[in-house]
């Protein structure tokens, strides 16, 4: 770790460093930290094949294998024999060339065209993508796809079809494959952003989801096999890899290192075996992510859904139900399910009820027909990406009675369109009239928190404390409650801040910002200690307008350590706006204008799109008092978003009535 060192001033020293040297330099400093493991420690899929022929025969071919591929023929699936797409203004052309390089000629809205070679492929089916490289190095997925069950190509996004200078265009930050999605389909993958150059010097040690991806780097494992056959020495801990995928906890969150909406802390692939809540900030049950009662919404990727099952809580992991080198379920339909429950059970789970679920007595439905299916009913499915199914696997039971409180939907009418929540809910109770499973359930308090946090904060406390539910619904109650923005509830729940699931803790720290720094501050000392990245990360955030003289030296080393990992992980993902966006509000907090304003200024760099930084670069120069420089900005921010009401209420104040547009620094 590079040191920073010691100033005068105790405690304030570090967010003194930053106002003096400058918030952005500070950053790229701090690049090189919690480096991923030496490429020298991975060896490589075929490798470990040779050993584990029957492993590999069954990985071989997989969707984790294919998830991302070099542009052969075998590879890839669609036609590029001459076909097109046209969507609007933009049309894309698909050839070989005489060498037989796939290309994809693309005409922008701006009437530009450009021929770009395949660099590589994504995924197999049902829908196959590729990477295009735009500048050396850059790699972009491109937005028109093949339909591997139809035959065709089609538009990831058909009614948005952006311009080339939006931030959401396909070549722009958000469709980044280096930063964005390769880390979840590679190997022992680095992104190596050079924010100086703005460029990338990616590697990897092999496309697709390799052995390694999951177990870990397998030098170890290898020079313990190799002296075995003279040595007979008993193996090292998980037989030198560093996951050890018989136990049920490492595993899931190996596969959720992949399988989660997160925001990630580390460049590239962190070495696996690293505990989630050091390399992740796992998603809440946030608006336009989950329904109101957890359900899925967008794509979240299962972990945030499975989290919230009996089976999670169980004891259940993914190789319960899945094949964990076919990438496969272990059976088909409801055989999965029957595993466990059955007459007959499964001695690993004695408290499932031993009675019949695959019959009509349960089901309620023919036999063979998609009513009688438990996922139909337990794990409803919604379509991403145009064309992939995806379930949802918090394995809920249909609660359409919910409907009218959560505005969610229900596995009933979603397959009953023609009938109503009320309907469906008469008919479950008719089926099942001694049921236990319709009484409060979590999800009318979050959807309460949703629409007036303040007044649901007694229901919302009371959930965040309730012991018995999921971490994640736990978390995601205190996080409305931190939109409600009372002091009150940051002092009833600060022994939250001690709980035993980080994803509470985690929320915890952070709804202790709605508390005075005066307040604030003891409360969280022994959160810059704790034993999860993320939760010492969200308190270095916490504290950071907090303003102290001095502190106990192991508290004062905590602080500098804990924001010393926060600046290092913003340092990893320096390509994406929001970073610079959480970087200039760091700089605002701290009363750093020009830090401020260069990095608002590199988040419309990024993204012209980002209203809201422009704003904040108008406010600061208009403050300092340059109303010509302010004017300029925000005529640069009208001709990348015209119509946006809020600039244009902002030129109306700056060629109008002059107004204080920052707020006057604090006292103290």
């Amino acid at each position: 770790m590079i040191p920073i060192p010691a100033t005068p001033g105790g405690c304030g020293s570090l967010p003194e460093i930053v106002t003096r040297a400058g918030l952005w330099l500070l950053v790229a400093a701090l690049a090189m930290i919690a480096a991923p493991a030496a490429a020298q420690d991975y060896l490589g899929s075929e490798r470990c094949i040779a050993c584990h022929s029957e492993a590999g025969a069954a990985w071989e071919g997989s969707h984790h294998a294919l998830a991302w591929t070099a542009p052969t023929a075998d590879n890839i699936k669609a036609d590029f024999d001459g076909t097109a797409f046209r969507l609007g203004d933009m049309h894309a052309r698909f050839s070989l060339s005489p060498e037989g390089t796939p290309l994809v000629s693309v005409t922008e809205r701006d009437q530009v065209t450009t021929e770009y070679e395949v660099h590589s492929v994504i995924g197999v089916e049902p829908l196959q993508q590729y990477i295009l490289e735009t500048e050396p190095g850059r790699l972009q997925s491109f937005d028109v796809v093949w339909d591997t069950e139809r035959g065709d190509w089609f538009h990831l996004y058909p009614e948005q079809n952006y311009a080339p200078e939006d931030g959401l265009h396909w070549t722009g930050p958000y469709k980044t494959w280096n930063s964005r999605c390769a880390a979840c389909h590679a190997t022992g993958f680095e992104a190596n952003y050079d924010a100086r150059t703005r460029s990338f010097a990616s590697t990897q040690v092999e496309i697709g989801v390799g052995c390694e991806a999951c177990h870990g780097p397998g030098s170890a494992h290898l020079d313990w096999a190799e002296r075995y056959g003279t040595t007979q020495e008993a193996p090292p801990a998980a037989y030198g890899f560093t996951v050890d995928m018989s136990q049920p906890a490492e595993m899931i969150e190996q596969c959720a290192s992949c399988h989660s909406r997160r925001e990630p802390f580390l460049d590239g692939n962190p070495v696996p075996g690293t505990p989630y809540h050091d390399t992740y900030n796992l998603s809440l049950l946030r608006e336009g992510a989950y329904e109101a009662d957890g359900q899925i919404l967008d794509e979240v990727y299962v972990y945030g859904s499975f989290l919230q099952s009996k089976m999670y809580a169980q004891g259940v992991s993914c190789s319960n139900c899945h094949l964990p080198h076919e990438a496969e379920l272990i059976a088909e339909g409801n055989a999965v399910c029957t595993q466990c429950h059955s007459p007959a059970g499964n001695p690993e789970f004695r408290s499932l009820p031993l009675q019949v679920f695959d019959g009509p007595e349960h089901t309620h439905h023919p036999d063979g027909s998609d009513g009688a299916l438990c996922k139909t009913c337990h794990m409803t499915e919604r379509v991403y990406m145009g064309n992939d199914w995806r379930a949802d696997h918090s394995f809920r039971i249909p609660r359409p009675d919910l409907a009218a409180e959560t505005g969610a939907p229900d596995a009933c009418t979603t397959c009953h369109e023609d009938q109503s929540p009320d309907w469906a809910a008469a008919t479950l109770e008719e089926w099942f009239p001694d049921s236990r499973h319709r009484g409060p359930h979590y999800g009318e308090v979050l959807a309460h928190g949703r629409r007036d946090p303040a007044r649901a904060a007694p229901e919302l406390r009371a959930l965040s404390l309730d012991d018995d539910m999921a971490g994640i619904v736990r978390a995601t109650a205190i996080y409305l409650l931190e939109q409600a923005g009372d002091p009150s509830d940051a002092m009833a729940l600060e022994a939250l801040l001690q709980d035993p699931d980080p994803l509470v803790r985690s929320a915890a720290v952070k709804l202790q910002r709605v508390a005075p720094a005066i307040e604030r501050a003891p409360r969280l000392m022994q959160s810059l200690s704790d034993p999860a990245r993320a939760v010492r990360m969200a308190t270095a955030q916490s504290m950071l307008d907090a303003q102290i003289a001095s502190m106990p030296g192991r508290y004062e080393r905590a602080l500098r350590a804990a924001y010393a990992e926060w600046q290092a992980s913003m340092a990893s993902r320096l390509d994406y706006p929001e970073t610079h966006l959480q970087m200039g509000g760091t700089a605002l907090v701290m009363r750093n204008m020009p830090a401020a304003s260069g990095a608002f200024a590199e988040a419309t760099r990024l993204d012209p799109q980002l209203v809201d930084a422009w704003v904040m670069q108008v406010r600061i120069a208009a403050a300092k008092g340059d109303s010509h420089g302010a004017l300029g900005l925000l005529e640069q921010a009208l001709a990348r978003n015209p119509g946006n009401m809020t600039l244009q209420m902002m030129r109306r104040e700056l060629t109008g009535e002059a107004l204080d547009l920052l707020p006057p620094p604090s006292g103290d």
